[in-house]
């Protein structure tokens, strides 16, 4: 699935966003809205991942979806 469409049904995709990265909040969850840069940069502050882990989470997520 691409991104415009996860952006575009963020609200039906955060509960499995949640479910994957339990340390985001509802609080994150409603600032990222769907944006990728936004989902992979609360996860590196969360996590402390390095920037490239973070995308590469967040690109499997997409292919699972």
């Amino acid at each position: 699935m691409n991104w415009d469409q996860i952006e575009g049904k963020w609200d039906q995709f955060k509960g499995k966003a949640q479910q994957k990265w339990g340390k985001l909040t509802d609080d994150d969850l409603d600032v990222i809205r769907g944006r990728r840069t936004e989902l992979s940069g609360r996860i590196q502050e969360r996590y402390g991942m390095a920037k490239e882990q973070a995308e590469r989470e967040v690109d499997d997520f997409a292919k699972k979806l």
